[in-house]
């Protein structure tokens, strides 16, 4: 993987890829939020050499820092297509863990000719009829949360809370120790993500995902209410959807035999 960076007139954005044929499916990873490029090392390993590759830190993630937070959902989504041009990509699929779920939405509603598959990894609908206004009220007023929680038992529960192999939790931990000693950053980081999530759902557009769509969750995931979210998307779209046993809200790293193989599985079909 090639390690590129991206300027915006907020900062530079990081990412990796694998290009060897950008006409043929590039897979597009993304990463939740707080997490990096370092979440998806298990499918970069198995799909190295299959497909076109793409992963990067979004903004104001590990490398992607110094970046300002004044952007939303949308520019995430604009410059995520910008990227994917830059680099001829052709037939992007969106595989989008958690917060990158909702950016492959916001993705899809944007550049609907574009994008060729999406695969949500312990992610939801982006909307807004799957929401308590109480729910949103809250997404917004995170930062100080995490600002103020201890940070020792804020690893503990972002590590142990997101995965249930020691794999997964290993890595979360790792990935989370990027942020020691600045709990500051990782309190904006984390407020904002939730707040421009907030504010793409309180906007009330379709979100409409109009291309081949794979679902994932797994049965022990305990973030939020991603379960009763995902129950309630595969019942009003019927959808396709796996329900993963032994896993938790970062299923692609406790079970990613499974995950590879049903992500695998919609890039074949295309």
């Amino acid at each position: 993987m090639r390690e590129k960076t991206y300027e915006t007139l907020m900062g530079a954005i990081h990412y990796w890829v694998s290009i060897p044929d950008p006409a043929e499916v590039t897979l597009v990873f993304l990463p939740g939020l707080t997490a990096d490029h370092r979440l998806f090392e298990k499918q970069i390993e198995y799909f190295q050499g299959k497909y076109n590759l793409f992963v990067w830190d979004a903004p104001g993630h590990n490398k992607s820092w110094p970046f300002r937070f004044e952007f939303s959902l949308m520019d995430k989504a604009r410059w995520l297509k910008e990227i994917l041009e830059e680099n001829g990509i052709q037939k992007p699929v969106i595989v989008g863990q958690s917060m990158g779920g909702y950016l492959g939405q916001a993705f899809a509603h944007c550049y609907p000719d574009y994008i060729k598959g999406f695969v949500s990894i312990d992610s939801c609908p982006l909307q807004r009829k799957y929401y308590t206004g109480w729910e949103l009220w809250l997404l917004k007023r995170m930062e100080p949360v995490y600002r103020n929680y201890p940070w020792k038992s804020l690893v503990k529960s972002g590590t142990n809370g997101v995965a249930v192999t020691d794999y997964g939790r290993t890595l979360m931990r790792e990935i989370m120790l990027t942020y020691d000693g600045d709990q500051k950053r990782y309190a904006q980081l984390a407020g904002h993500g939730y707040r421009i999530l907030a504010e793409a759902v309180e906007k009330d557009l379709p979100y409409e995902i109009p291309c081949p769509v794979r679902l994932i969750c797994g049965k022990q995931d305990r973030a939020g209410s991603c379960i009763r979210y995902n129950k309630a998307w595969q019942k009003n779209t019927k959808l396709p959807m796996a329900w993963l046993d032994r896993c938790g809200h970062n299923a692609n790293t406790d079970r990613p035999e499974m995950v590879n193989r049903i992500i695998e599985d919609l890039a074949k079909s295309l």
